[in-house]
């Protein structure tokens, strides 16, 4: 058995899985002050501060199977004691490729918006003279060759672009060195460029290949908000949803009238996306319309909120025949309201929508708050049956485990925006579940039961 590090090995990381989810599967346990992704193999290297916060770590996933966007992952500990400055480079031992070479060979994962020989000179010629680009579609999705004029270029360019988005959330690179010596271009158009060959022709016109890249980049301005959905979503939108409504307006049904408010409906479908107004029927006390900030806010609040239970009551929620709600004295405006969530940081916020689940994420919480505070401000919506305390850069959070969605839901409902220890905290459902809390039930319930 390897010997315990505080250097953790992840492996089965996909391309999907970003440098945020490792640490928010980790940061729980202790501070993490380094972490190398290595692309090639799938895995992952990540530092904690000390050896005892790798065991916390390493003990709880023993018994719980991490998982991320869906995916396993397996956590063991690495053969490093620490990680040096030739790891975190990327050239730790057994790192897949051929040998370095001035031709880069480039996969693009999560390719939201197209990807031509000009943006990728924008983003590879920084780091020395490009001398050819060629672009082609294979298997493993949309490829490059990059070649250099130098080796010393391509190594520079590996190390630095290795992982990263071209655009933010999404187009992420994927970059070994090929085996080829010289590239051969034949045409300079949009999928390959000779820049020490400006007079080649381009290629006939009326050739298909061309033709998407027009298609593609007409739908660019509709695509914005759905490619910052799908990056957050691991590449995809979720099933069920198109990307391309633009009905604004909820209409939501089944509420329990002696319970529910508008800013208890604020509350809720603001984790989907910014409040517009909101309208309580009169006329049916248990009806209710909520305006969306635009139509795929509106179809995530569809989406993940149709059957979940609130005060006792399985919601209806559809798109509502109405474009929008007309302003008047029985409407409540939330347009500019400083507690919406997706004023700043959208893509941060639609990475964290989902269906009501067990546990609530806290954040905003003073510094000096204590356990107790926590669960004696939410225990009155439901059996607690798990909580963890924890800083996250700096910032105190709290993940809270309930006994069901519903008792989950209603505290999230009542208590978003509420006062604790003098600071106005935040709640949102999380998708960690139980995977984020050291689980120990003894001493949970000798705090409940005191």
């Amino acid at each position: 058995m390897t010997e315990p590090s505080k250097v953790i090995h992840v492996r089965n990381v996909g391309h999907e899985i970003s440098e945020n989810d490792l640490l928010q599967l980790f940061q729980p346990f202790g501070v993490i002050t380094k972490l190398v992704m290595l692309r090639a193999k799938n895995q992952a290297l990540l530092q904690m501060q000390d050896i005892a916060s790798a065991i916390n770590a390493l003990q709880f996933y023993a018994n719980v199977q991490p998982s991320i966007r869906g995916r396993n992952v397996y956590v063991q500990f690495s053969s490093h004691q620490e990680l040096t400055n030739m790891d975190q480079a990327g050239h730790t031992r057994g790192d897949e490729g051929t040998k370095p070479n001035r031709i880069l060979l480039v996969t693009i994962h999560q390719m939201l918006y197209p990807i031509t020989v000009e943006v990728l000179h924008q983003v590879f010629s920084p780091h020395g003279f490009v001398e050819k680009i060629v672009t082609f579609q294979k298997s493993a999705g949309f490829q490059a060759l990059i070649q250099y004029q130098s080796h010393q270029s391509a190594l520079i360019a590996r190390s630095s672009l290795q992982g990263r988005n071209i655009y933010d959330g999404c187009c992420q690179l994927d970059i070994q060195f090929s085996n080829l010596d010289e590239l051969q271009v034949n045409y300079n158009n949009e999928r390959s460029r000779d820049f020490t060959n400006p007079s080649l022709p381009s290629e006939q016109r009326g050739r298909s290949s061309q033709g998407g890249y027009g298609d593609i980049a007409v739908a660019l301005p509709q695509m914005a908000n759905a490619a910052v959905i799908a990056s957050a979503f691991g590449g995809g939108l979720p099933p069920g949803i198109s990307g391309t409504n633009d009905r604004c307006t909820v209409l939501v049904s089944n509420l329990n009238p002696d319970r529910i408010d508008e800013d208890k409906l604020f509350n809720l479908f603001s984790i989907y996306g910014n409040i517009v107004r909101i309208k309580l029927l009169r006329n049916k006390p248990d009806h209710a319309l909520i305006q969306m900030g635009d139509g795929f806010q509106a179809e995530l609040a569809v989406h993940f909120l149709k059957g979940a239970m609130l005060f006792g009551k399985r919601l209806e929620v559809n798109f509502s025949k109405h474009p929008n709600i007309t302003t008047g004295a029985d409407t409540h405006e939330y347009m500019n309201s400083n507690l919406n969530r997706f004023n700043r940081n959208a893509a941060k916020n639609y990475r964290y929508c989902c269906s009501p689940t067990k546990m609530i994420h806290l954040s905003s919480l003073p510094q000096d708050v204590t356990e107790e505070e926590i669960v004696t401000h939410l225990e009155e919506h439901g059996t607690i049956v798990n909580t963890k305390v924890f800083e996250m850069n700096g910032k105190k959070q709290a993940l809270i485990l309930f006994e069901t969605e519903e008792q989950a839901t209603d505290a999230l409902v009542c208590k978003h925006a509420t006062s604790v220890g003098g600071s106005i905290i935040r709640i949102s459902f999380s998708q960690l579940q139980a995977n984020a809390l050291a689980l120990n039930f003894k001493q949970r319930r000798r705090l409940l039961e005191n």
